[in-house]
């Protein structure tokens, strides 16, 4: 004799549970899986490269404004953006479909400075728990779509305090094989986590490393787009504080979030050295008060993004 599984659950109530042992073998479909994320209060997404997080995060969010809710989309993925530009964390308040057409213009923002997910962990973390904290008090549901870096130590540790900051009461963990193993376990194990695993969206076409660096350099030129003004910034201004002593010329070029007084991101901007004085070029001038530095280098005319170290900018170790 054989049995469906889910009559063997105490009560035989037929439904599927998260811890149960015969249900990790159940591979929900993306359709089942974004109708999930849709019900619930706070959703996050994990998995590697072209596993379709982003994909499955607006599908959900197209299901929660069809049935009357308000979303909130923070995409925490810094080096390949949907909300607003590269190394920063977005966030994006969804009340119509026509919303999702405009989902990379940003509502808020918050620097980071990076575009390597393996770098600058803890400003990662920071700036996700901020913006799903503010998205919290403006959505009924928030997804939280994040970095494609799902192992080793860098990959855990960014996932790990992420959920554990933003206490999501929905993950869904999307992965080819078993990758996603160690990080589905550890946030089971550690938070209580109800995580569903399933397989990434086959329909997917892989994106090459330099399509995304194409794109990238496009979300750049979106957010530095003209008329671009160019502000004499003082050494006080910046975060963090420049050193006494440092030759400005090593800032030339380097990326930088342009902050307003109440500590939220406007824009981005790029540090000029001429004439011996630092300015600033962006856009986002309007109401600026402090410059963040980030540990990217754009070069204004191609966009090119490079990555440097900021300690060893400003102290040379």
């Amino acid at each position: 004799m054989t049995l469906d599984h889910r009559s063997t659950h105490a009560g035989g109530d037929g439904e599927v549970h998260g811890n149960c042992v015969y249900c990790v073998m159940v591979e929900p479909s993306i359709e089942t899986l974004a109708r999930e994320v849709s019900r619930a209060n706070v959703a996050m997404l994990v998995g590697g490269v072209d596993t379709g997080k982003t994909t499955l995060a607006l599908q959900a969010a197209r299901l929660a404004v069809a049935a009357g809710r308000t979303v909130a989309l923070v995409d925490a993925d810094v080096g390949n953006s949907t909300v607003g530009p590269p190394a920063c964390v977005g966030l994006k308040i969804i009340r119509t479909q026509s919303d999702i057409d405009e989902v990379a213009i940003p509502d808020q923002l918050h620097f980071v400075g990076t575009i390597t997910p393996a770098r600058l962990v803890l400003q990662q973390v920071v700036a996700t728990a901020a913006m799903v904290d503010a998205a919290k008090r403006l959505a009924d549901l928030v997804i939280l779509d994040t970095t494609a870096v799902v192992s080793g130590v860098a990959g855990e540790t960014l996932k790990y305090h992420k959920a554990e900051l933003c206490r999501p009461d929905k993950v869904v963990a999307l992965q080819r094989g078993g990758e996603m193993e160690p990080v589905v376990g550890m946030l089971r194990r550690f938070l209580g986590l109800d995580v569903t695993v399933a397989p990434s969206d086959p329909n997917l076409n892989p994106v090459s490393p330099d399509e995304r660096a194409q794109r990238r350099t496009a979300l750049f030129a979106t957010a530095l787009a003209p008329p671009l003004e160019r502000w004499k910034v003082r050494p006080t201004v910046f975060a963090p504080t420049l050193p006494m002593g440092l030759n400005l010329g090593r800032l030339h070029h380097v990326l930088v979030g342009v902050q307003d007084e109440g500590g939220g991101c406007l824009g981005l901007g790029i540090l000029i050295h001429e004439d011996d004085a630092l300015r600033v070029m962006t856009n986002r001038g309007e109401g600026m008060k402090g410059l963040r530095l980030g540990s990217i280098k754009l070069d204004p005319d191609t966009l090119a993004s490079s990555v440097i170290s900021l300690r060893e900018v400003m102290f040379g170790i």
